[in-house]
């Protein structure tokens, strides 16, 4: 079924465009494109303006100035089973930007991010998203229970499919292709993201992947190792109440590592903290840890290990004192956590396919190898350091991840670029490849750091260098790659991600393009940008 609908939303506000006969045709001409296994099952003209969201409210952005635009619903069906929902949204031709901007997923995705969607439409991308062919929550794995063909879907082939029918409507609504296409996103999303640049090179020009879970299945076992050492012994497990005493303690001993004291560990791996000198000496408290907690730490922030072929690093000190953390790591109590959550979802319903399967029979060995060797090791994975056809083509990469994150350990993030140089050259990367490594940043964005770095498309902020999407797009389109990027603190975090104009930064720190990091020059603020320069470590 197809629908074409021009939308009288508001029509009586002074803000809101007529709905014109000629775009209303440009929009439902869309219907009869021809769509390779699947259907246009609604294109709709929507009037521009001013667009409310309770969600964004909460959190002091009450809306959006958005263009009139043309939004299109697509299902398809790339195999038997297969049920991809895809929205595209394409801004009137004279607010188009001429980019294509694609948008990922987090966790086991199940939804289409239509808040990115927004705030790109918003800076007039023609914007595409998915929901990777089902629906619900994104820690939810009981969808792919004896489902093939939907692990598939969402492992690569979703987020192909919206790149290339997304790219197909993008020449049939304004006549000609997207000048330069890129793809954004965070977390499952950055995974995502290098699925794209290392099966599909061609479908985009720029490539952007944060906090990226690209070894997948080493990821989920990291946190059911993790979880599992809390679970073995009852008084392992570390109540939230001590996480404040353990955070003081790590920044006590490492904050000044980097020549300035302010709250965050600039390269956490210098730090040489030792859990076991917060052991109690006496009467347990929230200022110290049980034998049991201090072994539960120690395994927190190494890891397994080296398992296989590949060693699996924990979570950096530093961020101990947070809600994320609290919900990644520790939960409100034993088996609460995300960690716990995501780690049995994924063993129950996408490796093991056994709904009764418990977290206690975790071997990591054992369990990592049969996951590598299963369906998800072939479709899940994006962990290949062969971007020769992406760079042949001209493609550029940013990767970034901050030190503070407790859901994807950010050490993982190195090894693959660290890869990538060993397979083409220290010299080849740097033609089309940047890290930044974030010190306090969270999981994507958020943390007592300097995070906000204009990493959603069309969110970014107006400061010279501080938008890491305009960075991308100078690269691709200029030739100009990126050195120093000013990060931001702000107060609310969210806000200002979204629009930072609005707000006054707290601190601002220059991101370096790894290996070097931000040196402060030991006069004025260290709160100020201005004040640090960039540098490579002392072996």
């Amino acid at each position: 079924m197809r629908r074409l609908l021009c939308l009288p939303l508001l029509a009586a506000m002074p803000w809101f465009a007529a709905c014109s006969s000629a775009e209303t045709a440009s929009c439902g001409k869309l219907a009869s494109v021809p769509i390779d296994h699947g259907e246009i099952v609604a294109a709709e003209r929507v009037r521009g303006g001013f667009h409310f969201n309770w969600r964004t409210a909460l959190i002091g952005i009450p809306g959006f100035r958005l263009p009139a635009s043309c939004r299109v619903e697509l299902r398809l069906h790339p195999s038997p089973e297969s049920d991809i929902h895809v929205r595209v949204w394409l801004p009137e031709a004279q607010r188009w930007n001429g980019r294509f901007q694609g948008i990922g997923n987090g966790g086991f995705a199940g939804s289409i991010d239509t808040m990115s969607m927004t705030v790109a439409l918003g800076a007039g991308y023609a914007v595409a998203a998915t929901d990777t062919g089902h629906e619900g929550k994104d820690t939810d794995g009981s969808w792919a229970l004896h489902r093939p063909d939907l692990i598939e879907d969402f492992g690569y082939r979703a987020i192909h499919e919206t790149a290339d029918v997304g790219q197909r409507l993008v020449a049939a609504y304004y006549g000609r292709d997207a000048q330069h296409r890129y793809f954004s996103s965070g977390s499952n999303g950055g995974r995502e993201a290098l699925m794209e640049a290392q099966r599909f090179p061609d479908d985009y020009d720029g490539i952007l992947a944060g906090c990226p879970a690209a070894d997948g299945t080493a990821l989920l076992a990291t946190h059911a190792w993790i979880q599992q050492t809390q679970l073995k012994d009852p008084a392992a497990w570390i109540p939230p109440a001590k996480l404040h005493a353990i955070a003081a303690a790590m920044l006590a001993a490492c904050d000044t590592l980097d020549g300035v004291k302010d709250g965050l560990i600039e390269d956490p791996r210098r730090c040489d903290f030792k859990p076991e000198s917060m052991q109690c000496k006496g009467k347990d408290g929230d200022d110290c840890l049980t034998a049991a907690q201090v072994h539960s730490l120690e395994a927190i922030q190494s890891g397994p290990g080296q398992v296989g072929d590949r060693l699996l690093p924990g979570f950096e000190p530093g961020g101990e004192n947070s809600d994320l953390y609290k919900q990644w790591i520790t939960g409100s109590r034993p088996r609460t956590s995300t960690g716990y959550i995501y780690s049995l979802e994924f063993n129950r319903y996408l490796i093991r396919q056994d709904p009764g399967w418990r977290l206690e029979q975790f071997d990591v060995a054992r369990d990592l190898a049969f996951a590598d060797h299963g369906i998800m090791g072939q479709v899940y994975n994006a962990t290949s350091p062969d971007l020769a056809r992406f760079a042949a083509h001209g493609g550029k990469l940013i990767l970034y991840h901050g030190w503070n994150d407790p859901a994807l350990p950010p050490q993982k993030t190195i090894q693959y670029y660290q890869s990538v140089q060993a397979r083409l050259g220290t010299d080849a990367v740097q033609g089309f490849v940047r890290l930044y490594m974030v010190p306090g940043m969270e999981h994507c964005f958020g943390g007592p750091g300097p995070n906000s770095l204009g990493q959603v498309p069309g969110g970014g902020d107006d400061r010279p260098g501080s938008d890491v999407n305009a960075a991308l797009h100078r690269w691709v389109e200029q030739g100009v790659a990126p050195g120093a990027i000013i990060a931001a603190k702000y107060p609310g975090d969210l806000k200002p991600l979204l629009a930072p104009s609005r707000s006054k930064p707290e601190m601002t720190r220059p991101l370096c393009p790894y290996p070097q990091f931000a040196k402060w020059s030991g006069h004025g603020s260290p709160d100020d940008a201005g004040n640090f320069h960039c540098e490579l470590p002392q072996n």
